[in-house]
């Protein structure tokens, strides 16, 4: 165990019963800082007290509406503010996602995600929206979609379509949160969140590291998403992909243990959410994935693309899925 100068040290932060939503940033950074032999190892007990360790549940990304988003987001290509940033489309028919649903359900996916590059939908566009939702819950699959800011009428319209999941990341600690983005505010992400919640529906909440933020905000970040009232369902923690023509194109790389390292303090502090290894994972090492599930990473997006970026192509993870002795939830990945 550490010595009694850790904050930490002979916590009971391994203790299956407590689901805390009273975390300190100082608390975090001291899980960030503990030896790497024993953050795995409480990450680890939690995880194993929630969740099988060899389970990993599998989720594919579709972008239904690719490009032209007003936000000025600087990670991503999508925003309209950027140099060389993607070509605008528009909202993909319903029956086009429902193929692609298809495809994704024999591929092994359990639940299919529909992303749109909006600061929010207009009402006809909520509509198809939810056709789509109603379609792919008719294929036995779990719907998860990511549609920007949404007041309480729009979460509960997506509600009554049957919607599982939503998607709004924090991103980033409240601190660092000014210096990524300008064209929408912390709180306003929040309320988002919170009429998710009062809907009834779902929430998958993460962030995005490698952002230049420093060791404090990666703590920040930790504890908001361990502070809120409820912990999200599915936290995504995604590794930067750095993209041309957007502001952090030449961000500096993320060493792969810092990274593992917030994989387990998410595990840590949110002891019965699915933490899900997210973006970045087409740059990753086999090996760095496969710590990232000793540390408590139990999901994963699976396909070629996520949204506009690569994802590992589908044999390398079901490659490494059957070197580690690892299975899927649902119907699982298909035989090579």
């Amino acid at each position: 165990m550490p010595d009694g100068s850790s904050p930490l040290a002979h916590s009971s932060v391994t203790s299956s019963s407590e689901v805390r939503h009273d975390w300190t940033v100082a608390e975090v950074q001291a899980l960030l800082d503990l030896p790497f032999p024993e953050l795995m190892f409480r990450a680890q007990t939690l995880h194993r007290a929630a969740f099988d360790p060899t389970e990993i549940q599998i989720s594919t990304l579709l972008s239904i509406k690719t490009g032209g988003c007003p936000e000025d987001c600087a990670y991503c290509p999508q925003s309209a503010k950027h140099e060389q940033g993607v070509k605008a489309d528009k909202l993909m028919a319903v029956e086009a996602v429902l193929t692609e649903a298809k495809k994704a359900k024999a591929a092994g996916a359990s639940r299919f995600c529909m992303g749109a590059a909006w600061r929010s939908p207009k009402e006809r566009d909520l509509d198809t929206v939810c056709a789509m939702i109603e379609g792919v819950k008719q294929l036995g699959m779990e719907t998860c979609v990511t549609l920007g800011m949404l007041d309480n009428a729009q979460a509960h319209k997506l509600h009554d379509a049957g919607l599982d999941y939503y998607n709004h990341n924090l991103d980033t600690s409240p601190e660092y949160y000014g210096e990524i983005i300008s064209t929408r505010t912390y709180q306003e992400r929040l309320d988002t969140l919170s009429n998710v919640r009062d809907a009834g529906i779902n929430v998958c909440c993460g962030g995005i590291v490698g952002l230049g933020e420093n060791e404090t905000d990666r703590a920040g970040l930790i504890t908001a998403l361990a502070t809120l009232p409820a912990h999200p369902e599915s936290v995504p923690i995604n590794l930067l992909v750095k993209v041309e023509g957007t502001p952090l194109a030449k961000a500096d790389e993320v060493e792969p243990l810092d990274f593992v390292r917030m994989i387990a303090a998410a595990r840590i502090t949110m002891p019965k959410s699915r933490v899900r290894l997210a973006a970045g994972r087409e740059n990753m090492s086999d090996e760095t994935q496969a710590l990232c599930f000793l540390a408590g990473a139990n999901s994963i997006f699976y396909g070629e693309r996520l949204l506009t970026t690569p994802n590992p192509q589908a044999t390398r993870d079901r490659t490494l899925l059957d070197k580690l002795g690892m299975h899927t939830t649902g119907i699982g990945l298909p035989s090579a």
